[in-house]
């Protein structure tokens, strides 16, 4: 299990790393390097997700490791409580940001293995602490050096516990 501290609460979550073993393993391995401490939840949206894991507390992107593979193929669905990985629209894009679906995101799911159709890789679930993802996708959002949604106050991880 892995818990995010943030300044809102607590949040857990399980890895699924039986049906998404690549990513499972690069999110924990971002985990137990403290590569989420101090970043921020960058990108909320109320009705949709609220997402983190890239940007620091002065909107500075966090340097990465090389993108993963989209293991999206795996029958797990974004639905609320989910943690999927966050990409560009290049579907083997994916490095340390993920985000948590605050609703069901179905247009998110693996359709095909196209472009369009990829989806987004769902690899756990948050097993406790809903109520402070609901309080952050609650947050005033504005735009920030360039990024719309960007919470007015910082949410921030400030660390990432890993209980194995």
């Amino acid at each position: 299990m892995i818990t995010l501290h943030t300044n809102a609460g607590d949040i857990s979550i399980e890895l699924d790393t039986q049906h998404t073993p690549k990513t499972a393993e690069n999110f924990l391995t971002y985990a137990k390097n403290g590569f989420y401490d101090g970043t921020i939840f960058h990108r909320v949206i109320n009705g949709f997700m609220i997402q983190g894991g890239g940007f620091d507390t002065n909107m500075k992107q966090k340097a990465t490791s090389n993108p993963i593979q989209n293991e999206a193929k795996n029958g797990k669905t974004n639905t609320r409580g989910s943690i999927a990985m966050a990409r560009t629209s290049d579907p083997h894009s994916a490095t340390a940001q993920f985000f948590i679906n605050v609703v069901d995101n179905d247009f998110l799911n693996f359709k095909n293995e196209t472009v369009n159709g990829f989806g987004y890789c769902v690899f756990g679930q948050v097993v406790s602490g809903m109520e402070i993802v609901d309080k952050i996708k609650g947050v005033a959002t504005a735009t920030k050096n360039g990024h719309q949604n960007v919470p007015v106050e910082d949410v921030v991880v400030e660390k990432v516990t890993v209980q194995e």
